[in-house]
């Protein structure tokens, strides 16, 4: 009896033993899940994409932008050109023995941007002559439409002086003018650099 006593008292202890062990390994995994979620998680590095990487080379895919809020530069030019240099858009005016032209020139190409003419059938078949004032009245009204449809509105238009008061010249203008167009343009507007304070005593 006393052999199997000492057996079942061995049993127990054993038994107590491993029971003690699993609270323990229990009792320090939570610990070591309790440490690991109250500590900052690894930060990774962020990854850039290709798509996503910005072009040190910046090109404006709206220059008119700056123009339409006067702040491109304009080319002054000498001052004794005529006409002068300084504009964004210029409206050119042309009556020769047998058409009448107009044409909106750009400050930076020769080429002209929009340009309207009694050569086009499309104004020549409703005109009765291609050169009296009627015909200049026409052109005015026709550019006026083609310069709202191209976002045009303001251009700088100096006649010739001794041509300015013809009835052709007037009939153009007003046809301009009706048509929604500005005969002038804004002053550019100079943004001065901003200047720091100086820091510390002096």
């Amino acid at each position: 009896m006393a052999v199997l006593g000492d057996i079942s008292r061995s049993v127990r202890l054993l038994l107590g033993q491993m029971h003690r062990c699993r609270t323990t390994t229990a009792g320090s995994k939570s610990l070591l899940l309790a440490r690991g979620f109250g500590q900052a998680a690894p930060q990774s590095k962020p990854v850039v994409d290709d798509n996503e990487a910005v072009n040190p080379t910046f090109v404006n895919r709206n220059p008119r932008n700056l123009e339409q809020m006067a702040l491109a530069m304009k080319d002054r030019g000498w001052g004794t050109t005529w006409p002068h240099r300084e504009f964004y858009h210029r409206l050119v005016f042309t009556r020769s023995q047998h058409h009448v032209t107009a044409e909106v020139l750009a400050c930076d190409s020769p080429t002209p941007v929009l340009s309207c003419s009694t050569k086009e059938w499309a104004v020549k078949r409703e005109l009765a002559s291609t050169r009296c004032v009627a015909a200049c009245q026409a052109v005015g009204e026709v550019l006026a439409e083609r310069c709202h449809r191209a976002g045009i509105t303001r251009m700088v238009y100096r006649a010739i002086p001794w041509q300015f008061r013809s009835d052709a010249i007037q009939s153009f203008r007003t046809a301009l003018k009706d048509g929604g167009l500005v005969l002038s343009e804004p002053r550019r507007q100079y943004i001065a650099p901003r200047v720091k304070a100086p820091s510390g005593p002096m």
